[in-house]
C-alpha cells in the first residue's frame, strides 16, 4: 500500500528525477525478485563485493553490464542443439531443487562506484566494486597562514 504522493516534488524540482524514481521503486507495491539470492559485502573502506548464487550457470551464460549507475547481471541457459542432446545419455529428473531459470538482477550504484572485476567460483558470481571519490569532491584541509595581516588600503595608496 502506497502512502506517499511524490508528484508535487516532481513539479517543483529540477534534476532530482533519479532520486524520486528510486523512492517510487522503494515505496511501490511490487515485490522485489528473490531469485537468485545474493550478498552485498564491504571488503574494505571503499571496496564492496556483490556475490550472486548462480549454481548451474557457466561463464558464457552470464552477462554483467553497467549503465547510468545501474549494475545489471543476467543469466540465461543456452539451448542445446539436438545433436548435443542425442550424444548425452537421457536422464529423468525426479526432483529439481536447483533452479536454473533465466534471471535479471539490477543493483543501483551510488555516484562514483565502479565495477573493477568479476569472477565465478564454486557457483558464486563475485562482482568487485570500488567507491572512488574524485579529488575535487574529497575534503581538503586549508592551512592557516602565519604571516602578518596586510592592510589593503595602504597598498592601494602606494600604487597611486
Amino acid at each position: 500500500m502506497r502512502t506517499y504522493d511524490l508528484s508535487p516534488l516532481y513539479r517543483s524540482t529540477v534534476g532530482f528525477d533519479r532520486l524520486f524514481s528510486l523512492l517510487d521503486q522503494v515505496t511501490g507495491p511490487e515485490q522485489a525478485p528473490t531469485y537468485p539470492p545474493y550478498n552485498i559485502e564491504r571488503t574494505g573502506e571503499n571496496n564492496y563485493r556483490i556475490s550472486v548464487a548462480v549454481a548451474g550457470f557457466e561463464e558464457s551464460e552470464l552477462t554483467i553490464e553497467t549503465k547510468d549507475n545501474t549494475l545489471l547481471i543476467r543469466g540465461s541457459r543456452e539451448v542445446k542443439a539436438p545433436e548435443a542432446e542425442a550424444a548425452q545419455p537421457r536422464t529423468e529428473v525426479l526432483y529439481q531443487g536447483i533452479a536454473a531459470r533465466a534471471f535479471e538482477r539490477r543493483f543501483q550504484l551510488a555516484d562514483h562506484v565502479q565495477v573493477t572485476g568479476a569472477s565465478l567460483r564454486n557457483g558464486l558470481l563475485h562482482v568487485e566494486l570500488v567507491h572512488e571519490v574524485p579529488e575535487a569532491r574529497k575534503p581538503r584541509r586549508i592551512e592557516i597562514g602565519s604571516s602578518a595581516p596586510r592592510v589593503v588600503e595602504a597598498d592601494a595608496r602606494k600604487a597611486a
